[in-house]
């Protein structure tokens, strides 16, 4: 994965509106589909080695990176951890991607 298709993912997964997207689907009380925090995790480590000695984030891709992070784990907070249907390491997942997004601003890979 590049860069450009790796920011692409990150602002198009940030979409609340879309139902498949990760946003949309976390907003619904549904859990991610299969694969989606994979490829999210992927184009966070891509972001991150490309943006690395970068002092400028775009603001959109600013923007993505906050609310796959926060917005997320709002979502699942308020509704989705209460629901049947969510999978177990869901919030360890969640953790994961505020790990990585916190590296992309801080510009040093945590784990």
């Amino acid at each position: 994965m590049d860069y450009e298709t790796a920011r692409r993912l990150l602002i198009d997964q940030a979409n609340l509106k879309a139902s498949d997207t990760f946003l949309g689907r976390l907003g619904q009380n549904q859990p991610p589909m299969p694969g989606q925090v994979t490829s999210i995790l992927l184009a966070l480590k891509v972001v991150f080695d490309a943006l690395r000695d970068q002092s400028v984030i775009d603001r959109e891709l600013a923007s993505a990176l906050f609310l796959v992070s926060n917005e997320a784990q709002q979502l699942f907070n308020s509704g989705l951890a209460r629901s049947l249907d969510c999978p177990p390491l869901l919030n360890e997942d969640l953790g994961r991607i505020a790990i990585a997004v916190k590296s992309i601003f801080s510009g040093t890979w945590q784990s």
